[in-house]
């Protein structure tokens, strides 16, 4: 009897441990991040390929849901499935590293068509293959909420929440802002206006620290990294000096990194992908009838400029007119009774002259300027965007400055250290 009672013992014992071990290896694969990634990859700049490539090499730590190809010029989902071909050519040899690496082909069926072009003033347009897998990867069920990381434009983005602003509830944002700021501002407007409760991490320079070297090692500089720890290993690793002769600069991997380093739920707090601080508010300067270089605004701030002129028998969010800003020309629209507008951010502290062009005699020839300065957000204005208690961005205080980017010392501190973890990768 003692002896089935002792056999019946470890019987119940080896279960209770099996259980365990269950919920432990459930709960392991639970809190892999449910990412969206929605890029401009093959579009203005080659550093998506190289972010792209990073991401791949560590797919098996993300439960990918989304490649979306959201870029300017000519990108398309083409340039993620000709990334994808290349981690094919890799997949058996990294495979027995991290077996829990996803199938190139399960990756080609997730992979979508955004947005090709800028929103217009209103900040949206129409639904596309890319906002409307947004959309439904939001809705699938699941415990966790989906990351929604922006490399590019965040017209895809803002019209999935125009069609399905429910969708806030189940999604966080780490947005790489700056340059691609200034591409998508209309859309970015339309976001802080209409939809202030998102949780959102607006990156428009801290991520810089990811490729700014004051704090670098000399071994793991953005010159020589590719011959110390790369070295054309697999078709990934010679396809990556295809960008930038393999300086390092993947500007977008920052988002990846927050996830994999810290607590992703506490933006304040320390990560590879940068630490950042509240924000109540977007700054939004409008001028009406134009600006001078005397009008100081924050970089990174939205400028609208309103000028008056005749009234039109075309649809509002027609363009009419341009301007020329930076050695860059930027769309003009009729904004409705006479009222014709258009909006600007600048990617860093700059003075900048305007001038514009229009078949419309009171639209030609206008000419202004502009100044921006640091810290954003600035000074506030009776024409900013008030947001909610999830909104983050770049830290002010001076001292984690690098040159005028600011807050990129909380991401370049730790370049030893992601470096180096992602050469063992290489490895």
């Amino acid at each position: 009897m003692k002896l089935k009672r002792s056999i019946l013992s470890i019987v119940m014992l080896i279960a209770i441990f099996t259980v365990l071990m269950a919920c432990n290896e459930s709960e392991n694969k639970a809190i892999k991040p449910r990412v969206l990634i929605s890029s401009d990859i093959g579009g203005t700049d080659p550093d998506d390929f190289q972010s792209m490539i990073h991401l791949l090499m560590y797919a098996d730590q993300f439960e990918i849901e989304g490649l979306v190809s959201s870029p300017y010029g000519e990108g398309s989902t083409t340039d993620f499935l000709d990334m994808i071909a290349l981690y094919n050519q890799d997949y058996a040899q990294l495979l027995p590293h991290a077996p829990e690496l996803p199938s190139p082909e399960s990756l080609r069926k997730i992979t979508k068509q955004g947005g090709k072009d800028a929103a217009p003033f209103k900040g949206y347009s129409t639904p596309t293959e890319g906002s409307e897998w947004i959309i439904k990867c939001a809705k699938a069920e699941s415990d966790q909420r989906l990351w929604v990381l922006v490399w590019g434009g965040i017209e895809d983005l803002a019209q999935a929440l125009h069609d399905a602003p429910e969708i806030k509830e189940n999604i966080r944002v780490y947005w790489i802002g700056g340059p691609n700021k200034k591409w998508s501002i209309n859309a970015y407007s339309y976001i802080a206006a209409n939809h202030p409760d998102l949780w959102m991490i607006e990156a428009n320079a801290t991520y810089r620290g990811w490729f700014m070297e004051e704090d670098s090692p000399e071994d793991l500089k953005g010159d020589v990294f590719y011959n110390n720890y790369i070295q054309a290993r697999g078709s990934m690793g010679k396809d990556f000096f295809n960008y930038y002769d393999g300086d390092i600069k993947m500007g977008d991997t920052p988002s990846l990194v927050y996830l994999m380093n810290g607590d992703p739920n506490d933006p304040t707090g320390e990560s590879w992908g940068g630490s950042f601080e509240k924000v109540n508010r977007s700054t939004r300067n409008v001028f009406k009838g134009g600006s001078t270089v005397s009008d100081t605004v924050a970089a990174y701030g939205t400028i609208e400029w309103q000028f008056d002129g005749p009234e039109l028998e075309v649809s509002e969010d027609s363009v009419v007119f341009e301007i020329e800003i930076q050695n860059q020309t930027w769309p003009g629209y009729y904004i409705g009774k006479g009222i014709y507008g258009v909006k600007y951010s600048s990617k860093k502290p700059e003075t900048g002259p305007y001038r514009t062009s229009s078949s419309i005699s009171e639209l030609n020839g206008l000419e202004g300027g502009y100044t921006s300065t640091f810290p954003w957000p600035g000074k506030a204005s009776s024409y900013d965007c008030l947001l909610g208690p999830n909104w983050y961005s770049d830290r002010k205080d001076l001292g984690l400055f690098i040159q005028d980017q600011q807050g990129a010392k909380t991401v370049s501190k730790y370049r030893k250290e992601f470096l180096l973890d992602w050469a063992e990768r290489w490895k």
